[in-house]
């Protein structure tokens, strides 16, 4: 990949569906970009969520593939000739060796997971938990509305309220969260449509001990079921060990929008707009560079 941000690498910590917007928009603009993950991620919109390529060595979304990498080096051999590579190393180990140009937060822990301005020249974060001019850079609003997208200099986002944007009139009932504890085994797929009161999922006990495997016999295993009817948004991938109140799957009740079940969310593209805005302002470029400062 050649281009005028072909030496300037985007970190991503994260490769959620909201990261994911993030890190389309900027490999489609030319930058190098490396996504930093946890071993075992738990995506709900897992079609448009890079994560994935965890599992399976590569996910496409919207024509832009990011892949599972084994070191550092592999990485930045993949960034370079334009798709996203994808790193599992949360602990930001290989942050000293890479050297990125700048980093973005999209981890959406809703704190502060251990980012810091010395990490890149520049830095961003998405949504509450850092304070821009502080912990990071800059901070990108995340709560739908009037502010969805503002770039925060001075502060911080605003506070999580724990209440899902309304879609179609619905807000809490198009959330699914687990009745219980163990493994989850999906009854439906992405994309399906389902009615009020359908059985969507069934919660399996994990095996003593442990945290997957064999799940145990289908009359010990606890039902889920849609609250509303609609489209299955989102579901967690089948054998994911769940805690109690987790959230496993998302219902759409726009039963005409098959085709959002698969593309970049409207949310999503207008946070990675702002990211690649902050990223490219005057200010952000005449800011001082932190990353002489980087710590191991």
């Amino acid at each position: 990949m050649s281009g005028i941000f072909s030496d300037h690498t985007v970190m991503v910590r994260g490769g959620g569906d909201l990261a994911s917007g993030t890190i389309h928009r900027l490999v489609r603009c030319g930058f190098p970009v490396i996504v930093l993950e946890i071993p075992r991620p738990s995506a709900i919109r897992r079609q448009v969520a890079f994560c994935e390529a965890v599992y399976d060595g590569a996910a496409v979304i919207e024509g832009v593939t990011c892949r599972l990498a084994a070191s550092p080096s592999e990485a930045r051999k993949i960034a370079a000739r334009g798709e996203a590579a994808l790193l599992i190393d949360p602990e930001c180990r290989s942050l000293k060796e890479l050297r990125p140009w700048a980093l973005v937060d999209a981890i959406l822990a809703k704190k502060n997971l251990g980012t810091s301005r010395s990490m890149a020249s520049r830095t961003i974060a998405l949504g509450p938990g850092f304070c821009a001019g502080k912990d990071v850079d800059l901070v990108i609003e995340t709560k739908r509305g009037h502010d969805l997208g503002r770039i925060i200099t001075e502060g911080y986002a605003a506070p999580d309220t724990g209440v899902p944007g309304t879609i179609g009139g619905y807000g809490r009932e198009r959330v699914v969260r687990a009745p219980a504890g163990g493994i989850l085994e999906p009854e439906v797929s992405i994309g399906s449509q389902v009615e009020a009161g359908q059985l969507i999922a069934r919660i399996f006990p994990a095996p003593s001990g442990k945290s997957a495997g064999p799940v145990a016999p289908p009359q010990t295993a606890v039902p889920v079921y849609a609250a509303l009817s609609g489209l299955v948004r989102g579901m967690i991938r089948a054998g994911y060990p769940v805690t109690e109140g987790l959230k496993i799957a998302d219902i759409d009740p726009r039963k005409e929008e098959y085709a959002n079940c698969f593309t970049i969310s409207d949310k999503t593209r207008c946070i990675a707009g702002s990211v690649l805005e902050g990223l490219l302002w005057p200010q952000m470029r005449q800011a001082p560079d932190h990353s002489s400062q980087t710590e191991a």
